[in-house]
């Protein structure tokens, strides 16, 4: 199962309809419920992987060692996180596409590799276009957090929700999602 970070484990800033990340690690804070939804999405079989692209690192905005100390933060809070995936690439108009950042599938795509995550099984859970087009891209089916944003959906969620709590609920509550990295027998 994968998720974004921003907007969707954490809370993000809104600037004029836009969310832009924490710029400390003392803005960092979850969302209620996050915790207790991914121990529940643990529980249930999801090996949880955190993608998310940090921009402002590879434009020189915000220090990479603070970026990883907000993940370094994320895993004490939801010890249930096995992989952080994160893109440092700018992403600036006319710069080529860079595979991993979203909403280009490469950070889903590695970690399904090396974790053997069964992509037809998975899940993508963000609040933005992006995030949607990268769970499409990789072939996962996707929960759109919808929190008003000024920017359009570009691409059809298979769920649309208020909070990564309820996307948790309706992810769990789905037939044959359960167990999708079931133990070796």
């Amino acid at each position: 199962m994968f998720v974004d970070r921003d907007g969707t484990l954490n809370i993000q800033s809104i600037r004029e309809g836009k969310p832009f990340s924490p710029r400390t690690v003392d803005e960092f804070r979850l969302f209620p419920g996050v915790s207790e939804a991914c121990r529940a999405l643990h529980a249930a079989g999801y090996t949880l992987v955190v993608a998310t692209n940090q921009p402002d690192v590879g434009r020189g905005d915000l220090r990479q060692d603070i970026v990883e100390a907000m993940h370094d933060r994320l895993r004490q809070l939801v010890p249930e996180i096995a992989r952080v995936e994160v893109c440092y690439a700018p992403g600036r108009a006319g710069d080529p596409p860079d595979p991993r950042r979203k909403p280009e599938p490469g950070m889903l795509l590695d970690a399904a590799r090396d974790l053997g995550l069964d992509l037809a099984r998975s899940w993508m859970v963000g609040d933005r276009w992006r995030d949607i087009d990268c769970g499409h891209r990789a072939g996962v089916r996707t929960v759109f957090i919808d929190f008003g944003y000024t920017e359009e959906l570009r691409a059809r969620p298979d769920f649309t929700v208020p909070s990564f709590a309820e996307a948790a609920r309706i992810i769990l509550a789905q037939p044959g999602g359960q167990k999708l990295n079931p133990a070796p027998s």
